[in-house]
């Protein structure tokens, strides 16, 4: 399989990519942490991940039975980096749940249609309904941070989405919709070696786009932008929560965590809810560029 790009990262990382960033990947082993930042020097083990994932795929059960009976909506929404790890940890949600009240929303470019209406409207169709829990991978956050890095906006149209989106979010959550604003993180080193990776893997190509290569070189405007999203859409009503995803199965659990931990459903294990990493996991204070 050949891509438009094809080995585009690789000579990205042997010619471009800062000497720190190709000396960490170089010299690191396949279960290092490579960010010097982050808390923990190894990926937790397969044994204690798989045990507490158990746990909380019961408890994920439970909620989606909590929600059917009571006809809640929860929309939970996923940003991050490229390669920060949306796509897997969403499928960790779902994976016991029924697919018929846990749906994904992925949307493409907007159409030229679209492009002319308001901003939020092509979302709004996507929110939930009673009983259902509804995942955005990734969302109208596109307009704070990709589409401003790559100048597929206008200031003026940036500006108005930060103008509007609080008071957006805030009249969802007064309708009764439970929100959740995930965002995932990764370290420079680690998402270059995780695109090396897809890259290698003809299973994986389907993962890479060409924003994707493009956006490797752009990681400090990527870094001035998400700071400023997340400053500007932090709110009471709809806070972001950050995930520190160099280690995926921290990541995982952690996201999963920080949404049962906030509902009160029935027969909550409150032991396997609550045991929250507090230095990967927390608001926009933890995070790490």
């Amino acid at each position: 399989m050949t891509l438009p790009f094809d080995g585009a990262i690789s000579r990205y990382f042997e010619t471009d990519a800062p000497d720190a960033v190709r000396s960490a990947i170089q010299s690191a082993d396949k279960d290092d942490i490579l960010d010097p930042g982050y808390p923990h020097d190894q990926r937790m083990k397969g044994k204690q991940y798989d045990a507490e994932m158990a746990a909380l795929q019961i408890e994920l059960v439970k909620l989606q039975s909590w929600v059917k009976a009571t006809g809640a909506r929860i929309c939970i929404v996923f940003e991050g980096r490229d390669a920060a790890g949306k796509g897997g940890t969403i499928k960790r949600f779902r994976e016991n749940l029924n697919p018929r009240g846990a749906r994904v929303v992925a949307l493409s470019k907007p159409t030229e249609a679209e492009q002319s209406q308001w901003y939020f409207q092509r979302y709004i169709d996507h929110l939930p309904s009673g009983g259902e829990i509804t995942f955005f991978d990734r969302s109208w956050y596109n307009r704070g941070v990709v589409e401003h890095v790559f100048g597929f906006c206008s200031p003026e149209q940036r500006e108005r989405f930060f103008h509007q989106v609080t008071g957006f979010e805030e009249a969802l959550v007064e309708d009764g919709i439970h929100l959740f604003k995930i965002w995932l993180n990764v370290g420079r080193a680690e998402q270059l070696r995780r695109f090396i990776a897809r890259e290698n893997d003809p299973l994986k190509h389907w993962k890479l786009s060409e924003i994707d290569v493009k956006g490797l070189a752009r990681w400090d405007q990527y870094t001035n932008a998400i700071e400023e999203t997340l400053q500007r859409s932090h709110t009471e009503f709809a806070p972001w929560t950050i995930v520190r995803s160099d280690d995926k199965r921290r990541g995982r659990l952690a996201a999963i965590r920080s949404v049962l931990r906030r509902i009160d459903y029935a027969n909550k294990d409150a032991a396997a809810v609550e045991a929250v990493d507090l230095h990967i996991c927390g608001g926009p204070e933890i995070w790490h560029a």
